[in-house]
């Protein structure tokens, strides 16, 4: 089979431990991102199978249905909201998801940015490659209100960290997750407003879907406290669009800790986050960790290898099978 490999931005997936795996096929893999259907669609129309890293292309119908030669979507990671299902399943597009990452990365991710934002650190190492010292006075954590937006394996991770520098940690989300909070030992406010008020940090870990898109409102942002941060390694759209932004220009919050934006990758170095001092930006490096690449492109490949088997796996769109 002719296999696409889209969005691997590092070049990681042929030096991943299952890539001999595919020997007897032929696999072209490009770094650069296409978001243009017409363009995608250009890019692939020779191919029979498609590897997608993680969310990082939506694969809309315009693409699909440009696409004669396409016989397999291998998805890393079970979450396919990307995805156009409806139109792979009838042109007989098999779609396989599975897998997942640890939710060790994105976790220790999470406290890496909001301690660079805290004590300074970028602008601190940029100071001393030009012969000065010490420039700013950072913010401790013992003592102060960490919000966890979601109780799940993340979010839980971030709290236990919190606890374990001294931070009174409450949590916010479904009741599922905040009666997880509540067992583990965590408060939970009576109210979001109270959430949102009473938090030094809030750190966002929710799944992106059509229920959580702009779940986190410019009200929220703007009953934060002047001197808090907020940090979002989630995924960019849990935030409603542009409020971040206007919310930091007004001060409330003071700081935040971006590892995630609206639309990826983010190329331009007007964006206006960038611009920002009391930002933090990282390029969604959350789960962006050698294990975690070695766990997600290997499901993706022995997807493939399933597949040209004639026993797929992992199949979201069962339908197409029977086509």
């Amino acid at each position: 089979m002719k296999i696409a490999v889209v969005d691997d931005y590092q070049g990681a997936f042929t030096k991943t431990k299952a890539y001999p795996k595919l020997k007897d096929h032929d696999v072209v893999v490009y770094n650069d991102a296409v978001k243009d259907p017409e363009k995608l669609a250009s890019r692939l129309k020779d191919a029979d199978a498609v590897v997608l890293t993680q969310q990082r292309s939506p694969f809309p119908r315009a693409v699909i249905e440009r696409l004669p030669r396409l016989k397999l979507i291998s998805q890393t990671g079970r979450n396919a909201y990307h995805i156009d299902l409806a139109a792979c399943t009838a042109k007989g597009i098999v779609v396989s998801a599975g897998g997942g990452s640890s939710p060790n990365p994105t976790a220790e991710l999470t406290w890496a940015i909001i301690l660079a934002g805290l004590r300074h650190i970028p602008e601190e190492v940029q100071r001393m490659k030009e012969g000065k010292w010490q420039g700013n006075v950072g913010i401790g954590l013992s003592g102060k209100t960490l919000g966890v937006y979601a109780f799940g394996r993340i979010g839980s991770i971030v709290a236990g960290v919190g606890r374990a520098f001294g931070m009174k940690v409450t949590c916010c989300g479904r009741e599922a997750s905040t009666a997880k909070a509540r067992e583990a030992g965590y408060e939970v406010p009576a109210t979001r407003e109270a959430f949102f008020e009473g938090a030094d940090i809030i750190s966002l870990h929710l799944p992106l879907n059509k229920d959580t898109r702009g779940i986190v409102t410019a009200d929220d942002l703007g009953r934060m406290k002047p001197t808090s941060m907020i940090a979002n390694t989630s995924r960019g759209p849990i935030i409603a669009e542009a409020a971040l932004e206007q919310a930091l220009r007004k001060g409330r919050p003071g700081m935040a800790a971006i590892d995630v934006y609206d639309s990826e990758p983010v190329n331009d170095a007007s964006y206006p986050l960038l611009k920002m001092k009391n930002v933090i930006c990282t390029p969604h490096l959350g789960y962006v960790e050698e294990r975690v690449y070695e766990g997600i492109y290997g499901v993706a490949i022995d997807q493939i290898v399933a597949f040209a088997q004639g026993k797929p796996i992992n199949v979201v769109n069962a339908e197409a099978t029977k086509s």
